[in-house]
């Protein structure tokens, strides 16, 4: 009996992993999908589209430093498409793409997703220097 308990407990143990892992995997998989469709509609100039996979807060300041709509002072901007996705780093509801040309970070909202930060460039001992970013 004893035997068959610790049997099942292991057969548990290991399902709880490969489900875990294939969490992680599928919220990589959905960053890389919302990092996609960001550079897609920039690189389109489909700023509307932009702004939908924008993060709320990253949308509000963008608009009050511009004065503006968001699509609009997105316009305004000199964000350019990043390029390929090279690696996309999950680490609980944040994220990070780096693209041949650019970083952006995401978070996960209820509504999926979404981008907080872009055109964002490392800078040695100190954070990440972004063009946008929510407040």
């Amino acid at each position: 009996m004893a035997g068959r308990a610790r049997g099942t407990a292991v057969v548990l143990a290991l399902a709880v992993a490969v489900s875990g892992c294939g969490a992680v995997s599928e919220r990589r998989d959905d960053t890389r999908a919302a990092t996609v469709a960001f550079e897609e509609a920039l690189g389109e100039g489909a700023y509307a589209r932009v702004c939908e996979v924008l993060a709320p807060a990253t949308v509000d300041e963008l608009e009050q430093s511009a004065g503006a709509p968001c699509a609009r002072a997105l316009g305004e901007e000199s964000l350019e498409p990043g390029g390929a996705v090279r690696v996309v780093d999950v680490y609980g509801n944040q994220a990070r793409a780096v693209l041949a040309e650019d970083t952006l970070f995401l978070s996960h909202f209820s509504t999926g997703w979404k981008v907080v930060a872009a055109g964002c460039t490392p800078r040695p001992g100190t954070p990440y220097q972004c063009e946008i970013k929510g407040g």
